[in-house]
């Protein structure tokens, strides 16, 4: 159960990347900027999620800008992408217009899922757990809305910068997951927690990012099980 300062935390952090939401995707790390980084994404998240064949429902969390989203959308998945922020998700939204592709984006919490038990069959998140003030909560109720035997993909990060991110200087203590965390470990909590044939995969590669990347970045997932 949520708290009144977990709430507080949560208005901070949509603040934050409401704030954020204009100059997003002008960061090579974050949006797709070249046809060789779409393909690179792209055979990542077959391998991950399959070809969409046949078409998954899937949950993207914290989708942002839509940029995993879309992609999903593109390999043939029924997509539903949920954030905190409003700012972020109309610009996800501009973005699916653009490029006709059908995805349904809608403002909610990633600890809180609007939708039934085994709504989806896949839930994908990118570089979310760092920003939730009870990522294990949120992994659980991953789980309740994905159905037995669907799988859980993740990619993450793990960094260890010396100071705090702009404008998450007073909340990072809040964040159990700040600063990410190796592969390994992430391995351990999603297992711990009720995952099963957890696996990762590293994403090193520059073309991915755009830049030679300054941290640990990988891919995990995990099977709900049946």
């Amino acid at each position: 159960m949520t708290t009144r300062d977990d709430e507080a935390v949560k208005e901070r952090v949509q603040q934050y990347w409401d704030d954020r939401s204009e100059s997003y995707d002008g960061d090579s790390q974050h949006a797709i900027h070249s046809d060789e980084q779409r393909d690179a994404w792209l055979s990542i998240l077959r391998d991950w999620t399959g070809d969409g064949d046949p078409p998954r429902r899937t949950l993207d969390v914290g989708c942002g800008t839509g940029v995993i989203s879309l992609l999903l959308a593109e390999l043939g998945h029924v997509v539903t992408g949920v954030d905190l922020s409003t700012d972020m998700l109309e610009r996800a939204r501009a973005k699916a217009r653009d490029r006709d592709r059908s995805v349904e984006f809608r403002n909610g919490d990633a600890e809180s899922i609007s939708a039934p038990e085994n709504a989806y069959d896949l839930v994908t998140a990118r570089h979310l757990v760092w920003t939730l003030p009870n990522p294990l909560a949120a992994i659980r109720e991953w789980q309740r809305v994905v159905r037995p035997g669907g799988r859980i993909v993740l990619i993450e990060g793990h960094w260890d910068f010396d100071e705090a991110f702009d404008g998450y200087q007073e909340i990072h203590d809040e964040l159990p997951l700040y600063d990410g965390r190796p592969p390994e470990e992430l391995v351990d909590v999603l297992e711990e927690h009720g995952l099963e044939r957890v696996e990762y995969e590293p994403l090193m590669e520059s073309v991915l990012w755009g830049e030679e990347p300054n941290y640990e970045q990988y891919v995990v997932a995990g099977h709900v099980p049946e």
